[in-house]
């Protein structure tokens, strides 16, 4: 063999080698391109004080959702150490995450239980579809029905429950009318339940898709997501516990080019307002001035929740994930402090 050709075969074997790195750096660069690109978007300086840009979103479990129903529902349990209970509604089941051990299957059979939260007593209050009602888990484990009929009518599909600290209970219902049965309410709405679970208000018949709702901190403000018409509604609350009519007013425009709508709304101590809308979770100052927004990557946001020791950990659900992340600020705790 000649020198040069041991020289050449050695060219050909750096030039392969170095070939092979450029390929796999060219294979990690598309992997990471192809990746959701979870960021924080910082659009107005007063997100600093709420949540850092650099803060990372965390995926905690996935794998939920199907065609019948998404994730859904986060609530946070402060007992036990503390654990999130949340919806998987097309496999008709209750999941539990806690936070170092994971999640697991906490109850099958929900009745694909949609929007969760808590009584002041600390009870598990459900809005079931299957069922067309608004339920209550009782200590002992039965069940107590809050609300399954407005007037004598059925519901269409309770979506969204909250618990004012006085004990009544509002709850949406985008699937009223659907049906078209004469039995059935016939238009979506929202509701209040007295406390005593004596009497059920027809709050508003004029949203076309009502969704998440929260109470201010003060409770003297209901905020109605109408996922439809993409953007969330902002009334005054009568000592009624109705809403002030005259008091109506678009709180934020949450429309985009990308997927999401208003779905799931939590307030946090500040009064600042967590939502989904296109292209994430938007973070809203009491104004209705978009402050940022989670891009975490998923086809849309389905609820949120505070939690963990200090209540600055929100929680959220996509179409198919849990996920996480950090915040400065303290959200509401679940259930509600009596005022």
């Amino acid at each position: 063999m000649r020198k040069g050709d041991g020289l050449s075969r050695r060219s050909m074997l750096t030039m392969a080698a170095l070939a092979g790195v450029a390929l796999t750096r060219t294979g990690a660069a598309l992997a990471q391109a192809a990746a959701p690109m979870r960021r924080i978007e910082r659009l107005d300086p007063a997100l600093d004080a709420i949540i850092s840009a650099d803060e990372p979103i965390k995926i905690l479990a996935e794998g939920y959702g199907g065609d019948r129903g998404q994730a859904e529902g986060p609530v946070w349990w402060s007992d036990n150490g503390g654990y999130l209970l949340f919806s998987d509604i097309n496999n008709n089941r209750r999941i539990k995450y806690a936070p170092g051990q994971g999640a697991s299957v906490f109850k099958d059979g929900t009745n694909r239980g949609n929007g969760l939260t808590r009584d002041q007593q600390g009870r598990l209050v459900v809005c079931e579809a299957d069922a067309q009602r608004v339920t209550r888990i009782e200590a002992d484990g039965s069940v107590t029905v809050i609300a399954n009929n407005y007037q004598g009518k059925r519901l269409g599909r309770p979506n969204d429950v909250v618990v004012k600290s006085d004990g009544a209970i509002y709850f949406t219902d985008p699937g009223g009318g659907v049906s078209g049965l004469p039995w059935e309410v016939s238009m979506p709405g929202v509701y209040r339940v007295s406390p005593d679970l004596g009497s059920v208000m027809l709050l508003a018949d004029d949203f076309l898709t009502p969704n998440g709702l929260a109470f201010s901190p003060d409770e003297s403000v209901l905020y109605i997501d109408d996922s439809q018409r993409r953007h969330i509604r902002a009334f005054n609350l009568a000592p009624s516990g109705a809403l002030a009519k005259a008091s109506a007013r678009v709180f934020a425009d949450l429309n985009g080019p990308e997927g999401g709508v208003p779905d799931g709304m939590k307030v946090d101590a500040q009064g600042n307002v967590y939502s989904g809308g296109s292209g994430g979770l938007y973070i809203l100052d009491k104004a209705g001035k978009k402050l940022g927004r989670i891009v975490h990557g998923g086809p849309n946001t389905t609820n949120v929740a505070f939690g963990g020791p200090d209540w600055k950990t929100l929680y959220f659900t996509s179409r198919n994930f849990l996920a996480s992340v950090n915040l400065k600020t303290a959200g509401l705790p679940v259930p509600a402090k009596k005022l």
